[in-house]
């Protein structure tokens, strides 16, 4: 069991705390495999009747993957154990989403990439007024993952999906309640009170007890633009709105070219797919093939190590992006595609 992680029993609820507060419980492999077996452990408890997930510290559930320590795996040359931890990821995201019982998670302050992967599924997705909820990736040479291909693509995302893939920019409790990313909205001065009532209370009437409505906040107000299928005609549109949407292109001209690219193949292709579980099947098809590109170490090292904000993309513009870099991305991984179950009717993932 991970030290990262505090796995503990109170009255009828397991909590499952992510516990490296000084990262903003960024997640590493070992956390990974402790939640897994967490998981495990309580689906067939009867004594467990719900399962809360939350982050340790004031900061928010989870920044994401612990992304600092991944690019410095791949230029160790450690591709297999980078794989064997998105697989790792990647199937806690599905144990999430088809756990037999209600599953509790606090998405309250920073709730980013792989936080929205352990957060973002669960069957009762509470956040507060704290809550940035987003998909940063195509700011460090990547595309959305962790199942975004399929929460972004969803009907009730619409235009805020493309925004937050394309942007990589973090919604509001608001915003993420009418995209689908969440459920319910609970003041972040009363989650330790939700925590309390769910020691003796099912989901439902504990959450239905502390919910209010959110304000206002980041993402409510997407440009049109974003309706438009390809990367290049947002731009067209941005460019030709008030100086908001001109400052949105902008700020879009300095990702990733090739994340760009992909961030929006995958979310159109993602809309087609039959359940989460094919979404992260694709993801992991992504992930492998961007750990031997230039971009994401580039982009690693530009936000987080040097942090000088100034990547060198490669190719390092859109046109120069063809359709042949982008299938790359598409291909089958080393080892072979993410073997997860069928998910039953009832899970959120067929919905």
């Amino acid at each position: 069991m991970s030290e990262d992680v505090v796995v503990e029993r109170r009255g009828r609820a397991g909590i499952i705390t992510l516990d490296r507060p000084e990262a903003m419980n960024a997640l590493t492999h070992e956390m990974v495999r402790a939640v897994l077996a967490a998981l495990e452990a309580w689906r067939d408890e009867p004594a467990i009747e719900t399962v809360v997930l939350q982050g340790a510290g004031d900061r928010g559930l989870c920044a994401g993957g612990d992304v600092v320590g991944l690019r410095r795996a791949i230029l160790d040359g450690e591709l297999e154990g980078t794989r064997a931890f998105f697989r790792d990821e990647y199937r806690m995201d599905a144990a999430v989403a088809r756990f037999p019982k209600p599953v509790v998670a606090l998405m309250d302050g920073v709730v980013l990439g792989g936080g929205v992967g352990i957060g973002g599924h669960a069957s009762h997705r509470v956040v507060t007024e704290r809550s940035r909820v987003g998909f940063p990736e195509v700011t460090i040479g990547f595309a959305p993952d962790v199942g975004a291909s399929w929460l972004l693509s969803r009907p009730a995302a619409g235009r805020v999906g493309a925004w937050m893939a394309l942007t990589g920019q973090p919604v509001g409790a608001a915003a993420a309640l009418r995209a689908g990313l969440a459920d319910h909205h609970v003041p972040s001065d009363r989650l330790a009170e939700l925590v309390g009532r769910l020691e003796h209370e099912d989901a439902g009437t504990a959450i239905a007890a502390l919910a209010t409505s959110p304000a206002p906040g980041p993402g409510d107000d997407v440009p049109a633009a974003f309706d438009e299928p390809i990367v290049e005609r947002v731009l067209a549109a941005l460019d030709a709105g008030p100086d908001a949407d001109r400052e949105t292109a902008e700020l879009i001209r300095t990702k990733s070219p090739s994340g760009l690219r992909v961030a929006a193949e995958a979310r159109r292709r993602g809309a087609e797919l039959p359940s989460l579980e094919a979404a992260l099947a694709q993801e992991l098809r992504i992930v492998a093939h961007a750990i031997t590109t230039h971009d994401l170490v580039e982009g690693i090292r530009a936000q987080l190590v040097d942090k000088d904000r100034a990547p060198r993309w490669q190719p390092a513009t859109l046109a120069a992006v063809t359709d042949d870099v982008v299938d790359a991305y598409f291909a089958p991984p080393p080892g072979g595609d993410l073997d997860l179950p069928t998910p039953s009717p009832t899970a959120r993932s067929a919905s």
